[in-house]
C-alpha cells in the first residue's frame, strides 16, 4: 500500500503544480501518415476511390503483423481467442501448489515445468494443452479446475518500434567492478556499439539470448549512450534482458517475468519496457510485484494508431505510459493507445545507435519511453518507496506542456527530454 500511497500523492501534487506550469501549447494536427520511408508504408489507392483512413490501415498493418508471425511459426505460435499470438499448446498459471499439479494431470493437462520467479516471488507452472483441444477451451477448462490460482496463455510482445536480429554482432559488456546499475532494459540484446560500452550488463531469458537486436541497441542507446548517440542517462550502467534471442516465440509474458525478477533481484530501480501486447495474468502479476519492491516501470503506448486495443504493459496500473511527438511537439498519428499516458517525448527523426558501428535516425514510441526513463533514474536512483513521491514530482515539473492546459490524454504530463532527438 506504501507504492500506491506515495505514487497517489506524487499524482495529486502534479496535478496541483500543472496549474502555474507555462509551456507551448500546440493542438493536435489532422490525422496523417508519417514519411513512409520512415515506418508505414505508402497507402494504396483502391478503384480510385479515396485512400483508406489511416487509422483502418494501422489496424490492417497490426493484424497483417500478427497473421505474417503466426503463418512463419505456426509450430510453435497460435492465436488465442482474442486474436493474439501466444506460445502453442503452453498455459501458464501462478499461485500453483502440489495439489493443484496433480488435479491438473489427471484432467490431462501435464506439466511442463515449474519454477519459482527469484526477486517477485512467483510459483509459475507451465501446462501443455491436451491434444485436441483448442487453447481457448483448455484455458477455460483449467481456470474451472484449478479456481484458485491465475491461469492464462503465454501471449508474445512486440517490439514498439523497427529492430531486427543483429547476426554475429558482438555483444555490449559490463567493465569489471562497474558501481551499481539504477537503470534495466526488456526488450532484445544489445550491440556493441561505442556509445554504451563497458556499461551494460546482459542477460539471456529466451532461446539463444543475448543475441544482439537492432531494437534493443537503439533503446540502450536512448537510455545510457554517451558520445555522439548520447541518452537522456549518459554514462549511466545498464542491466539489459533479451527475452527474444533466437526463439520465434520469444518476447512472451513468461521470459519478461523472468527478466523482471533478475532486474528486481539486481535492485534496478527503473526499467523501460517498449513492447506491446494484451492483458496477461502472470505479466499483471509480475509487474505488481516488481513494483511493490520499488520498481517504477516506463512502456511504450506502441505504434498501431489510437484505434487499437490498449497496450500493455503500458496500461497496468502505476506503469509510466510513454507515448511520442514530432519536432514540432504533435503526437504521433501511429502512436498507440494505453488506458493512461503520462509522459511524451521525441519520437520522430530519433539518433540512436542501431548495431555495433552504425546508428540511424528512427521513428516510434519505442525511441520515446528511453528517454523519459533514463530523466526518470536520474531522480530515482534506488528502488525506495518513500523516494517514489519526488522522483515522480521533480520529473513531472521538467515536462513542457502540450494540448490542452495541464495533464491530458493525449501527452499526458507534457513533453520530458524534448531537446533529446537530435543530440
Amino acid at each position: 500500500m506504501r507504492f500506491w500511497t506515495s505514487l497517489l500523492v506524487a499524482i495529486g501534487l502534479l496535478a496541483a503544480m500543472a496549474g502555474p506550469r507555462v509551456g507551448a501549447q500546440v493542438a493536435l494536427p489532422q490525422v496523417q501518415l508519417p514519411d513512409a520511408a520512415r515506418t508505414l508504408p505508402q497507402l494504396p489507392e483502391v478503384n480510385a476511390q479515396p485512400l483508406i483512413s489511416a487509422g483502418d490501415r494501422l489496424t490492417q498493418i497490426r493484424l497483417d503483423r500478427i497473421a505474417a508471425l503466426v503463418e512463419g511459426n505456426r509450430g510453435s505460435i497460435e492465436l488465442d481467442e482474442r486474436g493474439e499470438p501466444a506460445v502453442r499448446g503452453v498455459l501458464v498459471a501462478t499461485g500453483i501448489d502440489d495439489a493443484m499439479i496433480a488435479r491438473a494431470a489427471k484432467e490431462g493437462f501435464a506439466l511442463i515445468d515449474r519454477e519459482r520467479v527469484e526477486g517477485l516471488d512467483i510459483d509459475l507452472a507451465r501446462f501443455r494443452v491436451p491434444e485436441g483441444r483448442s487453447i481457448a477451451r483448455a484455458r477455460k477448462q483449467l481456470t474451472k479446475l484449478l479456481p484458485a490460482a491465475e491461469i492464462d496463455v503465454d501471449n508474445i510482445y512486440f517490439a514498439s518500434g523497427p529492430g531486427g536480429a543483429l547476426p554475429q554482432s558482438a555483444l555490449a559488456t559490463t567493465a569489471a567492478g562497474s558501481a551499481p546499475a539504477s537503470l534495466g532494459l526488456i526488450d532484445g540484446g544489445v550491440a556493441a556499439h561505442p556509445s554504451v560500452a563497458g556499461r551494460v550488463e546482459q542477460m539471456g531469458f529466451a532461446k539463444g539470448a543475448p543475441s544482439a537486436s537492432r531494437h534493443g541497441t537503439a533503446v540502450a542507446s536512448l537510455l545510457v549512450g554517451k558520445g555522439p548517440v548520447q541518452g537522456a542517462a549518459p554514462g549511466q550502467r545498464l542491466l539489459a534482458a533479451d527475452v527474444y534471442g533466437t526463439d520465434p516465440a520469444g518476447g512472451n509474458a513468461s521470459a519478461i517475468a523472468r527478466a523482471l525478477g533478475w532486474l528486481v533481484q539486481s535492485g534496478v530501480a527503473v526499467t523501460t519496457i517498449s513492447l506491446v501486447g494484451p492483458d496477461n495474468k502472470l505479466l499483471s502479476v509480475a509487474v505488481a510485484r516488481a513494483q511493490q519492491r520499488g520498481m517504477l516501470i516506463v512502456a511504450a503506448v506502441g505504434n498501431d494508431g489510437p484505434a487499437a486495443p490498449p497496450a500493455y504493459p503500458a496500461s497496468y496500473r502505476g506503469v509510466f505510459a510513454v507515448t511520442g511527438v514530432d519536432a514540432k511537439g504533435r503526437a504521433l498519428p501511429e502512436a498507440g493507445r494505453a488506458l493512461h499516458v503520462d509522459f511524451a517525448a521525441p519520437g520522430d527523426a530519433v539518433l540512436a545507435a542501431t548495431g555495433v558501428g552504425s546508428s540511424d535516425r528512427l521513428r516510434g514510441t519505442s525511441f520515446a519511453a528511453p528517454l523519459v526513463a533514463g530523466r526518470l533514474a536520474l531522480r530515482y536512483p534506488r528502488p525506495s518507496i518513500d523516494a517514489i513521491g519526488p522522483a515522480v514530482a521533480a520529473l513531472v515539473m521538467e515536462a513542457r506542456d502540450l494540448g490542452k492546459k495541464g495533464r491530458d490524454k493525449i501527452y499526458g504530463h507534457g513533453l520530458i527530454c524534448g531537446d533529446c532527438a537530435g543530440r
